[in-house]
């Protein structure tokens, strides 16, 4: 039996992972090009529908197995043919990643047509309409990801023992997470990463360079649709199945706009900061949930938000520009 110790580290680590990868897409979003993207869900929740779709399909088709017969059926029977062939498994997650990134890269070059004609409310309640329309779809929509009951993805990892598959699964996410971080990282120091800075600060002074905002903002949104994208794939993968209505604005859109604002916009360190700190608040408060239980005046269940909230306010009102604030540049 896995110590709930190593468990509780092992989840707490992919989450991280996973929200990471997601809060710097939104930060090439937000903090560094302008674009208030509150339809982040959208990139998200894309490369998470892409999984079932692809791996249930490839996986079925190689091994023989009738994907579109009962869905618990079918994702065990890959799941013991994956058990004996780890290279297919591991290949078709890699295509899995790149379909959902490519998917990701889609959706973010159709709402990036709003982006180029509207500014400031507008444009971010349009995002948070595209937002809202694939949840929606997702949900009503069966053959997509199986509406309201959801779908099983089958487990790359089934020939990893089960005493390590659950660490193992955390170590790939997190070396995922690292490989994001250090190229995104590596683009926002670049040139173009100087470009979308000027793209967020001074359009008239860019277009006497010669420079057109328009496609600085449709570049970024593919780019950061794509890095969305594989943030939800990875979590689709990791919980080995998809609902729709899990992809809501509060937990993919909301949240990580919360995190990185704490942590510091235009600043990868600020947002891995403000990630770490935040999916820390949230594993704690659920771990220990039963020790606070009689020492607050209401259910127990509100006090991850309250935290969360209050740390917020903090960090809003005597670091307005977030623990790690943009460098001058």
């Amino acid at each position: 039996m896995i110590p709930s110790e190593i468990i509780f580290i092992s989840d707490l680590v992919a989450i991280f992972a996973i929200y990471l990868i997601i809060n710097l897409s939104l930060n090439l979003e937000f903090g560094y090009g302008g674009v208030p993207n509150f339809g982040k869900v959208l990139a998200v929740a894309a490369g998470a529908f892409v999984v079932p779709m692809v791996t249930l399909s490839l996986l079925g088709a190689a091994l023989s197995v009738d994907s579109s017969g009962d869905n618990l059926a079918v994702v065990d029977e890959i799941n013991r043919g994956l058990a004996a062939e780890p290279l297919l498994g591991v290949g078709v997650f890699a295509v899995a990643a790149i379909a959902a990134m490519a998917a990701g890269a889609g959706l973010g070059l159709v709402s990036a047509y709003p982006a180029v004609r509207l500014r400031g409310d507008y444009l971010a309640i349009t995002l948070l309409a595209f937002g809202e329309i694939i949840r929606i779809v997702g949900i009503n929509y069966e053959p997509l990801v199986g509406g309201t009951l959801g779908v099983s993805v089958p487990d790359v990892l089934s020939f990893v023992p089960d005493d390590l598959r659950f660490a193992s699964a955390s170590v790939v996410l997190a070396a995922v997470a690292g490989v994001v971080y250090l190229l995104v990282s590596r683009f926002t120091r670049s040139p173009v990463g100087r470009l979308l800075r000027a793209t967020r600060d001074d359009e008239v002074a860019l277009q006497s360079l010669g420079r057109d905002p328009a496609k600085v903002r449709i570049k970024v949104l593919m780019l950061a649709g794509m890095i969305g994208a594989l943030g939800g794939m990875m979590y689709a993968s990791y919980a080995e199945g998809v609902i729709a209505f899990g992809y809501n604005r509060l937990n993919w859109t909301f949240l990580p706009f919360v995190m990185v604002i704490v942590g510091g916009l235009a600043n990868n360190k600020g947002v891995l900061l403000g990630t770490f700190i935040f999916v820390v608040i949230r594993k704690l408060v659920v771990y220990y949930n039963d020790n606070f239980e009689g020492f607050v005046p209401f259910d127990i269940i509100w006090l991850d938000y309250l935290l969360l909230g209050g740390l917020m306010l903090a960090v809003l009102l005597f670091r307005p520009k977030g623990i790690l604030p943009e460098r001058p540049q």
